[in-house]
């Protein structure tokens, strides 16, 4: 089942699934993983803007996908950048599918253009899972971050949501929030 994130019924199962990607890897570039109630905090602010949805399997949260502001000034309003974790027990079962094609869904309702995801290299299983949903490598920021003791490279994935081959049409996305 996926559904829209409630932060304080999801933050704590965020916090947990999200905590091995700070601490066990370069998957995040955070040095400390959030606790449950600044994980809530997260869900709550992006929630304004972007979808940020969870996955449940038997009771339980699987993964949570969201989407963020891509940039702050307001000619970027038609992006989104997008990420999906998922509990390490749900590993390779369908859930980061489930959760970006909902996620992406919700995009393209909402009227956003283009869907961008970093990802810390090397990273093939978040590699093969965007590009089997469209998204294109535009380019690698080269030994951007110094995470779990080396330099890392973020690669940069672009997926159109909708055409460009002309302007905006309709109502236009939420506006950026203002930096915090």
């Amino acid at each position: 089942m996926i559904r829209p994130a409630d932060p304080a019924r999801d933050g704590a199962a965020c916090a947990a699934i999200y905590a091995p990607s700070v601490s066990d890897g370069a998957a995040s570039f955070e040095e400390i993983a959030p606790d449950a109630g600044q994980m809530g905090e997260r869900i709550a602010q992006l929630s304004r803007v972007h979808p940020f949805l969870i996955c449940e399997r038997d009771g339980r949260v699987a993964g949570y996908a969201y989407a963020a502001q891509h940039m702050t000034r307001v000619a970027y309003r038609w992006a989104a950048n997008v990420s999906v974790y998922v509990d390490a027990a749900y590993h390779r079962k369908g859930v980061g599918r489930e959760l970006y094609a909902a996620l992406l869904d919700a995009l393209r309702a909402q009227g956003l253009r283009v869907a961008c995801a970093g990802i810390t290299l090397p990273n093939p299983g978040s590699v093969g899972l965007h590009e089997s949903f469209g998204f294109e490598q535009v380019g690698v920021y080269r030994a951007i971050g110094w995470k779990a003791g080396a330099w890392r490279d973020v690669g940069w994935w672009q997926l159109q949501l909708a055409p460009q081959d002309e302007p905006p049409g309709g109502a236009p996305p939420p506006e950026p929030l203002p930096p915090a």
